[in-house]
């Protein structure tokens, strides 16, 4: 007997906090219905809990269809998830958004969030258990910590072992001009480069960045990259296999943007062993302040 096509669209969320409230992070897999390569989606926030980041995973992965669907099935390792939109957010709408205690509901304006985007499909919400093997459940989790914004305190700045690259962009969306720079530590060596694109795009311009100062690497040490693009470091440290097996075409069947610089970034981190940091915007070593100046000049060119 043949086994049954499977024709939902099956999702699974998950969200990390480190230390719960602190910085947090949220990863979605999204599985389609006769498509063999998963989509992976991530964020961060540098102030967050673990409830909000469970919160987001599910609101950002509804988020993504425009269309709506009555297919979807949605896993998730959190009671608070499952409970929260099939049961209480009913009676939170009826009171008020109060809780039975009279108290205001906590995270507020995610629930509404969630509950408009439910709305919009039919969503079956299922519950798994965490960190019991579950394949999709795992690789969720995975994306949740690797999208955690690290603190300054967290960072390995202190690595005499290890080379240190700091990266940066300044991007005008109007004209279309970027500068990106690479600003490169090594014990007390130092060593900078830039350069300015027109016509470009963000994205872009913060892969050439990561390009440039792994480019300029001699010799083999442990190498820590730091970046403020979740785009740059997931798709260096996640989604660049998946697009290699897949003759770099996206879950769409697109072809994936930048593929030259991924192309080169994937021959160099092959040779190389790159650590990738996502640095919080509000919180920058100052290497990151000045490798940011280094791009501004660079436009200015």
């Amino acid at each position: 007997m043949k086994k049954k096509k499977n024709k939902d669209i099956r999702i699974y969320t998950d969200g990390a906090c480190n230390p719960n409230p602190g910085p947090g992070g949220w990863g979605a897999v999204i599985l389609y219905p006769n498509q063999t390569t998963p989509v992976e989606i991530s964020g961060g926030e540098h102030e967050a809990t673990n409830n909000r980041m469970e919160l987001m995973a599910a609101i950002q992965a509804l988020e993504r269809f425009k269309e709506p669907h009555n297919n979807i099935v949605l896993y998730t390792d959190s009671k608070y998830i499952r409970k929260g939109i099939t049961q209480w957010i009913e009676i939170w709408e009826k009171n008020g958004w109060q809780t039975s205690t009279k108290k205001a509901v906590k995270n507020q304006s995610l629930w509404k969030r969630l509950n408009e985007n439910a709305k919009k499909h039919k969503v079956t919400w299922k519950w798994v258990k965490g960190h019991a093997g579950n394949k999709w459940n795992e690789r969720a989790d995975l994306l949740a910590r690797n999208g955690v914004p690290e603190e300054i305190k967290s960072l390995p700045l202190e690595d005499l072992e290890g080379i240190h690259i700091f990266t940066a962009i300044s991007y005008s969306s109007k004209d279309k001009i970027g500068g990106w720079a690479s600003y490169l530590r090594f014990k007390a060596y130092t060593k900078s480069i830039s350069g300015k694109i027109e016509n470009t795009s963000s994205n872009r311009m913060h892969i050439l960045a990561a390009v440039q100062g792994l480019q300029l690497i001699k010799k083999k040490y442990p190498i820590h990259l730091y970046t403020v693009s979740s785009y740059l470091k997931d798709g260096a440290s996640l989604w660049v296999h998946n697009w290699q097996k897949s003759d770099w075409k996206t879950k769409e069947g697109k072809p994936v943007k930048h593929k030259d610089l991924w192309i080169a970034l994937q021959k160099l981190t092959q040779s190389l062993q790159v650590t990738w940091h996502l640095v919080s915007k509000n919180h920058f070593p100052e290497e990151m302040d000045a490798v940011k100046d280094l791009a501004r000049n660079s436009i200015k060119k």
